[in-house]
């Protein structure tokens, strides 16, 4: 990374911070790096697990798929689903809080005994549905995160760091040669003062 910066003191203080800032943060960047990535496989498994759930709950109620075709088609809609906004590792991320039915009115009476049971079980797939699509979601928005949080981490690490640090030595060592060349010219201007004196007493002499 090209620093831009100055050869004085004032420069070389302003980039000792940022790279302290940067090396102070990284350990902190690494951690959140890992803990989202642990995050976005347990999220995945989540989603992967529900769905699996669903399917072993169509195939347990397969015995009933000769009633569906009496059961009442608008019965049971779905008006509204709650979400709520969980953080994991500093990342906000949707939970399901609830969802919303609307059951029409049926008479109990001239309705086959199984209807509320069906209402029920429509409820618990579609719960197992919608759940398994929020776990996706949550694992999407955590692996993108993680993208970013991968990136800055390689950024400070490979670049930024590397690039201060390099800063910092070209800085110092120009600092160096030039008191270096301060002091020699320092010698040289009072050598030459000195023998100067001299001379100038042999002569007065």
């Amino acid at each position: 990374m090209a620093v831009k910066f100055q050869y004085n003191k004032t420069s070389l203080n302003n980039i000792r911070k940022q790279l302290k800032m940067r090396q102070n943060a990284l350990p902190t960047l690494k951690n959140k790096e890992s803990a989202l990535r642990v995050s976005v496989i347990a999220a995945k498994a989540m989603s992967e697990k529900l769905i699996a759930d669903l399917d072993d709950a169509l195939k347990r109620y397969d015995y009933l798929a000769a009633l569906w075709n009496e059961f009442e088609p608008g019965l049971i809609s779905i008006t509204d689903v709650d979400l709520v906004t969980v953080k994991v590792a500093g990342v906000k991320t949707p939970e399901l809080k609830e969802i919303h039915y609307q059951i029409n009115e049926f008479n109990a009476f001239t309705r086959p005994a199984w209807y509320a049971d069906g209402v029920t079980i429509l409820k618990e797939l579609s719960r197992l549905g919608i759940e398994s699509e929020v776990y996706l979601e949550k694992s999407r928005i955590l692996d993108y995160q993680r993208k970013k949080t991968t990136q800055k981490v390689n950024l400070y690490e490979k670049v930024q760091i590397p690039g201060y640090q390099e800063a910092i030595r070209k800085i110092k060592r120009y600092m160096e040669d030039e008191e270096n060349l301060s002091k020699a010219a320092s010698k040289i201007v009072k050598s030459r003062h000195a023998a100067e004196e001299e001379e100038e007493e042999q002569n007065n002499d």
